[in-house]
């Protein structure tokens, strides 16, 4: 069965999506990729983590498509995964730069990017 690992450790479950769930994140990915290019001038890093935010959005809707969705704390690192094993060895290297993205932005031992602020 596909995604096996996935389904047994919890991090993703069946799931049968709307068309309309699968367009709206399609177009918030569309959206968050235009919002990014105009802002690339101005703010690098902003427009980095709104891009970063529509792959996101468009891998989740990969996942939809295929008849699950994701589950838990971990979300990030489970479309990855999910990702990884849909597409296939033909896009590692993408796939292998939006996982060092995700490590950047969530460094172990921060919630959300975001060092705890006392």
């Amino acid at each position: 069965m596909p995604y096996e690992q996935l389904l047994q450790q919890g991090r993703i479950k069946p799931y049968k999506a709307r068309p309309e769930e699968i367009r709206k994140l399609l177009k918030v990915a569309a959206r968050d990729l235009a919002t990014a290019e105009r802002n690339l001038a101005d703010d690098r890093d902003w427009a980095y983590t709104i891009a970063y935010n529509a792959i996101l959005q468009a891998a989740r809707a990969l996942i939809l498509t295929k008849g699950y969705r994701p589950r838990g704390a971990e979300s990030h690192a489970t479309v990855v995964q999910f990702i990884e094993e849909a597409l296939g060895k033909s896009y590692a290297s993408q796939i292998a730069l939006f996982d060092q993205t995700l490590a950047l932005a969530f460094p172990p031992g921060q919630v959300c990017g975001v060092n705890d602020i006392a």
